[in-house]
């Protein structure tokens, strides 16, 4: 028996030592170049994320393969070659927002849907909000209306609270008598008119038992 690499045996490294071989230099390029396409992409994510955030109003007409080649200091191929279509593109960047809010939807519970809600709505916060102004005199009167009625209703009904209190409450009942709530029941959740109705006041009556009960939309470190 040979012990070492001496007599009989091959040294190490010799021509049947394949383990023995140094990297060949292709596959350092190949592992170069893997990683220049890796930092390539982040840039192109990075910059379409950073549009995003100043973009008012969650409107993402301005997202465009052209916009993000501009804002990460590339060519439109480039791009391109990262995400074939602007729609890749988008559902990436949207995965990048997800994972800055915090929100998991995989993991969605019914338990933990109102942190959910306050982590989106905390994240949301971050993004410029334009105040649209209702053009029309006749519809701008009537949501002034709407408004008053509802604070005065509040004002009657839980006299004892906040201003702050009372408007939340009263922004909570206005979001469930707006035509985009009742359209969005029936254009995507497929609710007939009926049964739309009686999901909004369903839930307009559970906010209204808890003004009776005197339950405030308070700070939680001030619930009592």
């Amino acid at each position: 028996m040979v012990v070492g690499g001496s007599g009989g045996g091959q040294a190490s490294g010799g021509p049947g030592d394949v383990g023995g071989h140094s990297p060949r230099p292709h596959s350092y390029e190949n592992s170069q170049r893997s990683r220049q396409a890796a930092a390539t992409r982040e840039r192109i994510v990075t910059a379409a994320t950073d549009i995003v955030h100043d973009l008012p109003n969650w409107d993402w007409r301005s997202l465009t393969i052209r916009a993000v080649a501009q804002r990460a200091g590339v060519n439109e191929s480039t791009v391109y070659r990262h995400f074939a279509t602007e729609r890749n593109l988008r559902d990436t960047v949207l995965r990048r927002l997800e994972t800055e809010a915090g929100v998991e939807l995989e993991h969605l519970r019914l338990d933990n849907f109102g942190q959910t809600i306050a982590q989106t709505f905390t994240y949301l916060a971050t993004f410029p909000i334009d105040r649209p102004t209702l053009d029309d005199p006749t519809f701008a009167a009537l949501d002034q209306r709407r408004r008053d009625a509802l604070r005065a209703a509040l004002t009657q009904a839980a006299a004892d609270w906040t201003d702050s209190e009372r408007e939340m409450a009263a922004a909570a009942l206005d979001a469930y008598w707006s035509v985009s709530t009742f359209e969005r029941m029936i254009t995507t959740w497929n609710l007939d008119p009926d049964e739309a109705t009686r999901a909004a006041t369903w839930v307009i009556g559970l906010i209204t038992t808890a003004v009776r009960e005197g339950h405030s939309p308070r700070r939680p470190d001030t619930d009592s």
